[in-house]
């Protein structure tokens, strides 16, 4: 079946100029940008934004330098490992946990370049698109829209051009992609492959095998790693949130202040881990069992196994999971200074929290997890 993805697609090179022209009309887009560069006037940042012919111009000379600068000021550096696992010429569907709304795909692609890869195209939800021009502003960088909130009748067709999407990109345009394993971040960091995305990207596969289906898209698990997660205090306040009132919904300003937060806040150390492709193991799959339920419950399983075990554990991990799981089952691991300086981080960011009801234990015990999470699946996975 032919399908339309004008609706979702990033823009091709010859939409960017107009693209850029729209952004540029937007006043707030461009206080936006000049407030990541300071030190560029005015006119010469419009100038420089309608000079881009194509979205890889527009990476590597804009959005490159304001990562490098975030890697500076934000993180005690990032790692990209694992890259002897996979051909540089061949094109990945990367899975990944997801812990940022922006910076997960953002950082994976400024190491990409520096391993002199191309960058992957990103795909995010329309329930982030709070602005006109945000959505042109993802699209003009590679980023293509999942559709969310829909009936279950359009969820099939929505579903169905997104997996030929994908089918599209990886093998016609040659572009690898990057995809979380979930629809939103796992705000307690207990990181798990949704089944339901493992049936769409079997929706537009040319076999009636779901594993076969599964083997054309090269899926290849990345494991995400942060030391610092900037947004730990804004998920424990709405887990706070949800459990006072079971309705609570995030409104799409919290959403922008997400966005901020993980941009702009310390990160510590952060690593990426490519495991490789999963094709092997997939086959193993089959001569398990011919279900395809179970088939799809396994592969989201084994991408969930690389996750978990390529995780880099840092001595917050510990520390959070001796506090919740254990009797000092790591102390060796750290000194008593790093406990003190992870304990009073932890209650720097709790006194961040404004909320009426404020629980403090609760929302400590929450943050605690999210930095156990990692090390209690990893355990598990070993």
């Amino acid at each position: 079946m032919e399908y339309n993805f004008d609706e979702i697609r990033s823009y091709n090179p010859e939409e960017v100029p107009a693209a850029m022209q729209r952004l540029c009309e937007e006043k707030q887009f461009m206080k936006v940008v000049s407030t990541l560069f300071p030190l560029m006037p005015k006119e010469q940042l419009r100038h420089k934004l309608l000079s881009f012919r194509n979205s890889d111009d527009l990476q590597k000379e804009m959005v490159y330098p304001f990562l490098q600068y975030l890697e500076a000021n934000m993180t005690t550096g990032i790692n990209l490992e694992g890259v002897e696992n996979i051909d540089k010429e061949k094109t990945y569907l990367y899975i990944s946990n997801h812990r940022d709304i922006i910076l997960d795909s953002a950082l994976l692609c400024s190491k990409f370049l520096e391993h002199g890869m191309e960058t992957v195209e990103i795909a995010i939800g329309d329930n982030l698109l709070i602005m006109p021009w945000i959505e042109e502003l993802v699209r003009v960088n590679k980023s293509f829209i999942v559709q969310r909130g829909l009936s279950a009748r359009q969820v099939l067709e929505s579903s169905a051009r997104l997996s030929a999407y994908l089918r599209h990109v990886l093998k016609e345009k040659k572009n690898s992609i990057w995809i979380a394993q979930r629809e939103g971040r796992a705000k307690d960091s207990d990181d798990r492959t949704q089944e339901s995305l493992l049936k769409m990207f079997n929706l537009g596969g040319n076999s009636n095998q779901v594993i076969e289906n599964l083997k054309e898209l090269n899926i290849c698990p990345l494991s995400i790693s942060y030391e610092y997660d900037p947004c730990d205090f804004l998920k424990a306040k709405e887990f706070q949130q949800k459990r006072d009132n079971p309705e609570h919904k995030k409104s799409p300003q919290d959403d922008l202040i997400n966005m901020q937060t993980g941009v702009m806040g310390y990160k510590g150390k952060v690593v990426y881990h490519i495991a490789g492709i999963i094709n092997e193991e997939l086959d193993a799959i089959t001569k398990e069992t011919s279900n395809r339920n179970e088939q799809i419950a396994l592969a989201a399983k084994l991408i969930d196994y690389h996750i978990h075990s390529n995780y880099t554990i840092y001595p917050n991990n510990k520390i959070a999971y001796d506090e919740i799981y254990s009797d000092n089952e790591f102390a060796r691991d750290y000194s008593k200074s790093e406990k003190e300086q992870f304990e009073e981080y932890l209650d720097k960011q709790i006194r961040k929290i404004d909320l009426e009801n404020k629980d403090r234990d609760f929302l400590r015990l929450k943050m605690l997890e999210m930095y156990a999470n990692p090390l209690k699946n990893q355990l598990a996975a070993q």
